[in-house]
């Protein structure tokens, strides 16, 4: 049963930067299915997206595989034995709830999940990468670097899979963006104390680019098309695709 995420219902004396402990993962289905707007939907077009881009033989990448679902929708999109996914993540407490998750199912292609950082993955011989709202967490600084090491872990016809939140290029768009959000959140159960407070959380930790930062950055390290394929309020999902 699906726990709830009550994590920010009662007033703290200090609010201290969010982390991916086990408090979160204790709630992370209910948190995500809550605060992000469309997740389900991106998630499905994930494995519809590795229908179409991942070849036999090769590896698929999900950095930042919390619970798994991106890596879940992969491995039963695609025909049996195509692929070896391997699933990432920085926080010990969901890699250990991920390896349970995904031990509970008879899937037709593997899943690996291994604890370590993005940035330290090794990319090869890949026809797919996923980072579903992985890279706004990762230091703006190591941003190039580690899109320019998937890039050229990739195949030709390779496609990265990026979901990011992100912010309007003028202040006035983004808040209107915010206000939105933060609304889409009120509807589903979060008091204004819970809104306020995760958001103070966030606020140093996830840090948000705009769509335009994210096409330049992807095509500079070498991707020859960048397609937003979703957007609701300041949440999106794009595709790079090396040519």
């Amino acid at each position: 049963m699906k726990k709830h995420d009550n994590i920010y219902a009662k007033a703290l004396n200090k609010v201290d930067d969010f982390k991916f402990d086990e408090s979160v993962v204790d709630v992370f289905p209910d948190m995500i299915q809550r605060s992000v707007p469309g997740y389900e939907t991106i998630v499905h077009t994930i494995g519809e997206l590795a229908k179409i881009a991942v070849t036999p033989n090769t590896f698929v990448y999900d950095l930042g595989c919390s619970l798994g679902a991106a890596s879940l929708s992969v491995a039963r999109a695609v025909p049996n034995d195509t692929c070896e996914i391997i699933g990432v993540d920085a926080s010990e407490a969901m890699v250990e709830r991920c390896k349970r998750v995904v031990q509970t199912f008879t899937l037709p292609n593997p899943i690996v999940i291994q604890h370590g950082f993005a940035q330290s993955v090794e990319i090869k011989n890949a026809s797919l990468v996923v980072m579903n709202f992985t890279l706004q967490f990762i230091p703006p600084a190591d941003r190039e670097a580690l899109l320019k090491r998937i890039y050229d872990g990739l195949n030709p016809g390779g496609m990265l899979v990026l979901s990011e939140k992100i912010r309007h290029p003028t202040l006035t768009g983004n808040e209107l963006l915010v206000d939105l959000h933060h609304q889409f959140k009120r509807d589903n159960g979060y008091s204004e104390l819970e809104v306020s407070q995760k958001r103070a959380a966030l606020e140093k930790v996830m840090l948000t680019d705009t769509f335009n930062e994210h096409d330049t950055r992807l095509r500079k390290v070498g991707f020859t098309d960048v397609v937003m394929w979703y957007k609701c309020y300041n949440f999106t999902s794009m595709v790079a695709i090396k040519g």
